[in-house]
């Protein structure tokens, strides 16, 4: 590449903060947020890279800490954690989130536009985040690259495989959900990034559209500074700082404060309380042999709690399971469940003193993507016991560091666990070969250099397809990102009528303002409709529709409909209850079926006096919630409260960052009313229809002299309109 990049990533959920990361702390704060920061910050380092953003969800809530509600946070002068609020402020978990995905999506497009920087590459980690990164790459046509971490349909497995409930599954974790935008998300990615080749076979493999992306297998890094060899202290403990000595101190005192016997070796197990991890299966494991008892001591790290009663229903049962069974085999002074560590400095430590001891690591999580806390016990040089599933595997190939079990049989663990405390020969391999192997195949620049690689390849072809096919025409949202006024018309008897005398006209000079000004339509027909019209008629250009009344919009020559817009609409929509209410009356038929949509009721209505007042009473008294529109003295169309032309426009504003003042709209009749009133300066064509005369008095609107297309060059003209569009270019 001739010029570096501009990447944003995006990992919405769980705490992230540059420094002292909460790891643990719930089922959201994991491995995927040291791995996100770990790439940003090898990323920011490179030539390649000219900017490195990170978005996440900004919260302020006050059982967290102050830190998560700073908009921006610069991490160096490459790199930054941007923090967009969406799904209000408070803390939510990942499943709670998906509703406020399009608000996240919407608010990151008015950063950019305001940034005045549009990215080169967007990453996406978990679906949440890949279908935010998703939507901004159709906007941008820009490359989307994708990380699961996990997936949805492996986790489904899991779970029904333990006996819980599919509808559970939905009601608690959206699983269905998840799996269908995980579906898309391999759709739509230019590029996979997976840590095995595992993930690519057997978890990828279980979608339908699996054979459709490109896979690159990418180990991640470790920070092999932070997690060196416990060896080390042996022979130069002067060179360690007080804060380091006080994290050892600190881990040796809660460690010794539950054991009998602390000079035992440890069996270390570190990991979020959550059901896939199988906390209750390691500790069956220990407490059903009487021999490892006697062998080693067990220490359980499992999160950050204060108080279990209040936890999420998931980490609570994982935690009681933990303590009953810890009293159930009477593991008082061998097994240590402390409450909480600092990841930042008492982790490393941790894997030391238990190295030091001659401990072993284990993982027996249920299912593993990767294991990232394989290769920082590894690095430590403490051994390893892990399940015989996904990541460990290649771990454990790489670097010949331990023995895998099968997770589900609690002997084999055990067994496993013995036969490295109980050889000092084979734990001095493992040690020795997990030092030297995680340096040689896991670290943090030889993970960057490949994945940028791919990223430059991609925005490389990017580019190439640009000069061929001209992307900004095909990338609607780098078009709109440049302009500051929009031109907004209604298409029959406005744009299109019986005079059609100046459309060409009109046409032209919208051609030759194309760079500074965005092309608008506004209309009660279909999409499907719309797009027929303006074609017989030679209308090109045009950037949005918003079609059936407000109920729809759309962008680009590709029609990408907006599913933010839905999102928005869609709150407390009820249109079979509406059509039953207004069921039986005389005066309303039933408009042709392919006028009917998702989220519009369309209807003839006769005309008649108090027949409207009828309908809102009716609707009112069966608190419906809903906008009506009525036009030409026969149709009715019944949308959503939040739907409108005139709110569709104000959306559109509001996501794009354009001013109101700087947007001319333009109508005819009773459906273009609402959208008529307000900021925007407004022309009503000589050919109106009545029930516009109540705007005669607007401030902002003005009642053109002639028809259709060239009424509205005179109100254009009247407002001065491209010359100020110029100016505020």
């Amino acid at each position: 590449m001739t010029r570096p990049l501009y990447i944003q990533m995006f990992s919405l959920h769980g705490l992230i903060r540059a420094e002292n990361l909460e790891m643990g702390r719930d089922a959201d704060t994991g491995g995927q947020v040291t791995y996100v920061l770990e790439l940003a910050r090898q990323l920011s380092s490179m030539e390649a890279v000219g900017r490195i953003d990170l978005f996440t969800r900004l919260i302020g809530d006050k059982s967290v800490s102050d830190d998560y509600a700073v908009p921006i946070e610069t991490v160096n002068d490459k790199f930054r954690i941007v923090r967009i609020q969406c799904g209000g402020r408070k803390y939510l978990r990942k499943e709670l989130l998906w509703p406020h995905l399009d608000e996240f999506v919407d608010k990151t497009v008015k950063f950019i536009k305001r940034e005045r920087a549009i990215p080169d590459v967007v990453h996406g980690h978990y679906p949440d985040a890949g279908y935010v990164a998703m939507e901004l790459a159709r906007f941008f046509g820009v490359p989307f690259i994708f990380t699961g971490h996990s997936l949805g349909r492996v986790k489904k497995q899991k779970l029904l495989d333990d006996g819980i409930r599919e509808a559970d599954l939905n009601r608690r974790y959206k699983i269905d959900h998840r799996i269908a935008v995980e579906e898309e998300l391999l759709n739509q990615a230019d590029l996979i990034v997976t840590s095995t080749r595992q993930e690519i076979d057997e978890q990828y493999g279980l979608y339908r559209n699996n054979g459709r992306p490109v896979f690159a297998v990418i180990p991640p890094g470790l920070d092999v500074e932070r997690f060196y060899p416990y060896y080390r202290d042996m022979v130069s403990q002067g060179d360690k700082d007080e804060a380091a000595m006080f994290a050892r101190a600190s881990v040796l005192q809660e460690l010794n404060r539950f054991f009998l016997h602390p000079d035992k070796p440890l069996i270390l197990a570190l990991s979020r309380p959550d059901k896939r991890k199988n906390i209750s299966g390691l500790v069956r494991a220990y407490g059903e042999d009487l021999d490892l008892q006697a062998m080693a001591n067990l220490a359980v790290f499992a999160g950050i709690r204060k108080n279990i009663e209040t936890m999420e229903d998931n980490e609570r049962e994982v935690l009681t399971e933990m303590l009953l069974r810890l009293d159930r085999y009477d593991l008082y002074g061998k097994m240590a469940i402390p409450k909480k560590h600092d990841f930042e400095s008492e982790v490393p430590e941790l894997y030391r003193i238990a190295a030091a001891k001659g401990g072993v690591f284990v993982n027996p999580a249920l299912t593993e993507p990767f294991g990232l806390t394989l290769l920082e016990a590894s690095a430590a040089g403490l051994p390893i016991v892990a399940t015989n599933d996904g990541g460990p595997k290649d771990i454990v190939d790489n670097c010949r560091n331990g023995i895998l079990v099968d997770p589900s049989r609690p002997g084999q663990i055990a067994g496993a666990l013995k036969t490295i405390v109980a050889d000092r020969e084979k734990w001095e391999r493992f040690s020795k070969n997990g030092i030297m192997n995680v340096r040689e195949h896991y670290t943090w620049e030889s993970h960057a250099r490949q994945y940028m690689q791919r990223a430059e390849k991609l925005v490389a072809a990017a580019d190439t397809a640009d000069m061929k096919a001209a992307r900004p025409t095909d990338a609607i949202g780098r078009r709109l990102t440049g302009l500051n006024s929009l031109f907004v018309t209604d298409i029959d008897h406005t744009l299109i009528g019986e005079d059609n005398t100046h459309l060409a006209d009109l046409l032209a000079e919208l051609k030759a303002h194309r760079s500074t000004v965005g092309f608008v339509v506004a209309t009660g027909r279909t999409i499907e409709s719309a797009r027929e019209h303006l074609e017989d008629h030679g209308v090109t250009g045009v950037d949005l529709l918003i079609t059936s009344v407000g109920a729809e919009i759309y962008y680009g020559p590709h029609l990408q409909q907006s599913r933010s817009w839905e999102s928005h609409i869609a709150a407390k929509w009820e249109p079979q209850k509406i059509r039953r209410v207004l069921q039986g009356l005389p005066y309303l038929s039933d408009q042709e079926d392919d006028t009917q949509r998702r989220f519009k009721i369309s209807y003839y209505m006769d005309p008649g006096k108090d027949r409207l007042a009828e309908i809102h009473n009716r609707l009112l008294n069966s608190k419906c919630k809903y906008n009506l529109v009525y036009s030409h003295d026969q149709y009715l169309d019944i949308l959503p409260y939040r739907a409108s032309k005139g709110k569709a426009i104000r959306f559109l504003a509001y996501k794009w960052d354009i001013p109101l003042r700087h947007i001319i709209v333009c109508g005819d009749s009773g459906n273009d009313e609402e959208m008529l009133r307000g900021e925007p300066s407004a022309v009503v064509v000589a050919n109106y229809s009545p029930e516009l005369d109540v705007l005669r008095k607007g401030k902002h609107v003005y009642f053109a002299k002639k028809s259709c297309a060239g009424g509205i060059l005179d109100g254009l003209r009247k407002y001065r309109f491209f010359e100020k569009a110029e100016a505020a270019k």
